[in-house]
Parts: structure tokens; sequence; C-alpha cells
């Protein structure tokens, strides 16, 4: 059969490049909002999410690490060892079981919060 080979558009392990539909920090959680578009992220979401690795303006482009264990902003008191979800202004909140829907799920904690900031393994 002729043609071309498939080739991935990234592979795991390595980082898109994407544009910021707003104004983002480093090391804030984004969500995918368009095609190669990330915001940070503004309540829980199902929809796939990853890591700021710089801060840009809306336009801007940046990096976005879609796995690993990352420090976030904590929204409130997370424990060690619990699935997250996120939360408004790209922080992370513990998921509440029989409360939120487990497709919101994004990570689990890896070590409780402290300063504000939680360790958080991505899938």
């Amino acid at each position: 059969m002729a043609g071309q080979d498939y080739v991935p558009l990234f592979l795991p392990g390595c980082e898109p490049t994407v544009t910021a539909a707003a104004a983002i920090t480093g090391g804030q959680l984004v969500v995918f909002s368009g095609d190669f578009t990330v915001t940070p992220t503004t309540a829980a979401t199902a929809s796939k999410v990853g890591v700021a690795s710089n801060t840009v303006p809306s336009g801007g482009s940046l990096a976005v690490y879609l796995k690993g264990i990352h420090l976030l902003a904590a929204a409130a008191a997370v424990a060690a060892g619990v699935p997250v979800k996120a939360t408004a202004a790209g922080g992370v909140a513990a998921w509440v079981a029989g409360t939120d829907d487990a497709s919101l799920i994004i990570g689990h904690s890896v070590a409780a919060a402290a300063g504000n900031k939680v360790a958080v393994h991505l899938p």
C-alpha cells in the first residue's frame, strides 16, 4: 500500500505548544478551549487539562505539560492520596465522593497541601 506513514502529533513526555486564549500564569492548570488553544480552568471540568509552562498574555504561545507530577495552587485543604478536581483560577481542590461526578477527577494528590500548594499527579 502506497502512502505516508502515520506520525503522531505529540509523543508521551512531549509538551504541545499552544496559544493562550486568555492571560495565563506559569504553573496554572489550563483546559483546552479550542484547537490548540488553552485558558486557565474556571471550575471543575471533564475536559483534558494540563499545566502551563510559562506566563503569557492572551494570544501568546506556551507549552502545556499534559502528564507528570505538578505543584498546583490548592483552593482548599487537600489530603495526600485523594482524587482532585479543577477549580477557578487554574487551581485544584479535593474531589468529593457522592457530590462530584467521577468524570471531574483530573488526577490524585501525592502529598498533603502545604502553603496553598499541592503536588498532583496528572495521568
